[in-house]
């Protein structure tokens, strides 16, 4: 017998599998996110369809959905709102950005400058917006999904340690396997695929409530929480990183590794539900150090040298 997290993934697996082919492993990393109420970052080449997964996973989701365009003339304001004077009234009244909503899409967030990536900084932590030294709050699952290019791609910036420690999950999305591939062909050689997106809102607040509930039933042994602090010592005393996991990260670390477990359906979490989402979870907070820039060496191959040098608790 299923428990609610797995129906929830069930799911999503099903509704956006009627859009997107050959995503499931993106879809699960997704349900992770909004279980967890994280918030999460797309990273993948153009046209590999990140935009279209970030719109049929919000239109699933339900709720207020909104999106913005990264551009380099975007400025703060034009997220987070601005007050505007009212001739009649004759007092300022705030006008509410797009970031009030229950899914906000930010597409291409690598093309807006430093400042406006900064104005989702406490929107994304503590879920309200301060304009002109007043606090308005969001919505309680509020849920930022946004895209970026690699960073090497010309007219991108590269996001703040800061903002990227937000995120709870990078996934990355690659080429998609030639069968997948032929599929995309057979489905959307002839439309649109953003024309004909149709997806309803399967997603209730019962069933979000009854996922998270279902989590919090999954044991975590004290072992497996020092596992998972002894992999972030690791990574901040490695010598090709510069800057390692931070307590977010471990606390994003041990939520997403419950998460999974609920999903495989067992009654506690394990070292090898730490290493599943070990990659999207630590691969983007980790800052590396010149030396391993110099050799060449990525993100995820630093994720998995922590993995195989720290000790499994038994």
């Amino acid at each position: 017998m299923s428990n609610a997290l797995q129906t929830l993934e069930q799911h999503l697996q099903a509704r956006l599998g009627t859009v997107v082919v050959g995503m499931q492993s993106v879809i699960r990393g997704l349900t992770v996110a909004v279980v967890a109420r994280g918030h999460v970052l797309l990273q993948g080449a153009p046209g590999l369809g990140k935009t279209l997964l970030g719109k049929t996973f919000a239109a699933t989701l339900g709720g207020v959905f909104k999106r913005v365009q990264g551009t380099s003339d975007l400025m703060p304001a034009d997220i987070t709102g601005v007050d505007v004077y009212d001739g009649e009234t004759r007092q300022f009244q705030f006008r509410p950005g797009p970031v009030f909503a229950d899914v906000l899409l930010v597409d291409e967030i690598n093309r807006a400058g430093p400042k406006t990536q900064s104005a989702l900084l406490e929107a994304m932590e503590e879920r309200q917006v301060t304009v002109e030294r007043r606090n308005y709050p969001l919505p309680e699952n509020f849920l930022v999904i946004a895209t970026q290019n690699p960073r090497d791609f010309e007219g991108t910036y590269p996001l703040p340690e800061s903002q990227l420690d937000r995120f709870m999950l990078r996934i990355d999305l690659s080429y998609p396997l030639p069968d997948a591939e032929l599929a995309i062909l057979a489905r959307y050689d002839k439309v649109d695929a953003h024309a004909v997106m149709s997806v309803a809102a399967t997603v209730s607040t019962q069933m979000l409530v009854a996922a998270r509930a279902a989590v919090n039933e999954i044991h975590v042994a004290p072992e497996l929480s020092r596992y998972a602090v002894e992999l972030a010592a690791a990574s901040r005393s490695h010598a090709h990183i510069g800057l390692g996991l931070s307590t977010r990260g471990v606390l994003a670390l041990m939520r997403a590794a419950r998460i999974v477990a609920a999903i495989r359906g067992s009654e506690f979490a394990t070292p090898d539900d730490i290493k599943e989402v070990a990659a999207a979870v630590i691969a983007h907070r980790l800052v590396l150090a010149p030396e391993a820039l110099l050799e060449g060496v990525s993100e995820h191959a630093l994720v998995q040298r922590l993995l195989d040098q720290t000790p499994v608790p038994k």
